[in-house]
């Protein structure tokens, strides 16, 4: 059996495993444990098993997943993420469709210091979706501005994933923040874009409010003030060249708990849970990184990454077409796969294809820089497509009233908006990159 065969038929057992429900993380490590023993032997295995674990966990820089999770845990326990929701309806809840609005908007200011989809998702439906509902909002608008909102988690700096990208391939995390900045703010005003146009072509969907006189509205916008100087500490500090990111994620984390403090409604029971739930997405996440670690691996000992890069870059068709179908592969595998897993899984295979490219006459950073926001906003929409989308099935779990397939049409136009900011992406580097010079001097 050639290596080739064997690396297919690892991902054919990975794709069954993940059919029958079994973990990711399992999924992954199992058929890429089977395969590297196939390959090297069963002691090359076990000699590689005794130092993988230590030799990924000891890597200092992924110490900033867990950090800017434990920042979210805080802005959440401390009612931080309700004051960005009264703030943003303050001002556009009155018009039609407002709510909904402010729930993009305060899902945006929440990524600033969360990183996390599926956490952003959650936070702002548990506090936005009940006014909504109150307001007389459709179930259809409001889970779908909600699960779409929620992807602003990842798309806004900090976001896990970009980290995850960045440690793969040896990219500057900051640039990378910074190169996410303008495509996060196009996703929030197309998000915005995309709830207007619904609203005043079905208007059955959204009530207007009754509007805040305006010293109650400066009152709202006042208490997001933490958050604010929450983001100017951490990103501030990054791009003066104060802090690392690692470090400004520590920073970030101390911050948030000490505002949260003084908003005196983190309780220890919130302080607890801030804790619990960090550890056990920083868990999962690592758990994810040894299953991709092991069958990364074992198609190492396939040589198909190189293989596949040397296919890609002799292929009789332009290179942006290839980046094109890459996208769309992702867009796939989003019916199947969280995020990360994608990432951890494909990044080390499809990126030397990808750099092997003449892209715009790029240079490898930022050729690099460029090809990650688009693997964030490719698997920004896996979040939200059917027939899976993770975080459709979050923003359900907690309205569960309202049907999946209702939920599934209102996401549609807002798909649209994604698919429109990602060609814009692909044929405009320069909307990714052209900021990097601002910062970076």
């Amino acid at each position: 059996m050639t290596p080739t065969v064997i690396g297919i038929l690892m991902f054919v057992g990975m794709l069954l495993l993940m059919g029958l429900r079994v973990p990711i993380a399992a999924a992954m490590f199992i058929p890429g444990a089977i395969g590297y023993a196939t390959l090297a032997s069963d002691m090359a295995l076990l000699n590689m098993l005794k130092g993988s674990a230590v030799a990924r966990m000891s890597v200092y820089d992924l110490s900033v997943i867990p950090l800017f999770l434990l920042m979210g845990q805080f802005a959440t326990q401390g009612g931080l993420s309700k004051a960005l929701f009264q703030a943003a309806a303050a001002f556009v809840g009155h018009i039609r469709g407002g709510l909904a609005m402010a729930a993009v908007l305060s899902a945006a200011a929440f990524g600033a210091v969360c990183g996390s989809s599926v956490a952003t998702s959650a936070t702002i439906t548990q506090v936005a979706y009940p006014e909504m509902k109150a307001h007389g909002y459709h179930g259809r608008l409001t889970t779908a501005a909600l699960a779409c909102g929620g992807t602003l988690g990842i798309l806004i700096p900090p976001s896990v994933p970009l980290v995850v990208y960045a440690i793969l391939t040896e990219q500057n995390i900051a640039k990378l923040f910074a190169a996410a900045m303008v495509p996060g703010l196009l996703a929030t005003l197309g998000y915005l874009v995309v709830i207007g146009i619904v609203c005043r072509f079905k208007p059955e969907l959204a009530t207007p409010s009754e509007p805040l006189p305006w010293p109650a509205r400066w009152k709202a916008l006042l208490g997001v003030w933490p958050i604010a100087t929450i983001f100017v500490i951490v990103f501030g500090g990054i791009y003066s060249g104060i802090f690392s990111p690692t470090e400004a994620a520590a920073v970030g984390a101390v911050a948030t708990f000490l505002a949260a403090l003084a908003r005196r409604e983190l309780s220890r029971a919130g302080i607890v849970a801030a804790f619990t739930g960090t550890a056990e997405t920083t868990a999962m996440v690592f758990m994810i990184f040894l299953g991709a670690d092991m069958m990364n691996a074992s198609l190492a000992l396939t040589q198909m990454p190189a293989r596949i890069a040397e296919w890609a870059g002799a292929l009789p068709v332009a290179p942006l077409v290839i980046v094109a179908a890459i996208m769309l592969l992702y867009v796939l595998l989003g019916c199947v796969m969280d995020e990360l897993s994608m990432m951890l899984l494909t990044i080390p295979v499809i990126f030397p294809a990808v750099m092997a490219l003449d892209l715009y006459g790029l240079a490898a950073e930022p050729k690099a820089i460029w090809f990650g926001i688009l693997v964030l906003m490719t698997v920004g929409i896996g979040l939200t497509a059917p027939p899976v989308g993770l975080n459709v099935y979050v923003v359900n779990s907690l309205a569960r009233e309202v049907p999946m397939h209702e939920t599934y049409k209102g996401v549609l136009p807002f798909l649209v908006s994604d698919v429109l900011r990602l060609i814009a992406i692909l044929l405009v580097p320069g909307i990714a990159i052209g900021v990097l010079p601002w910062f970076f001097r």
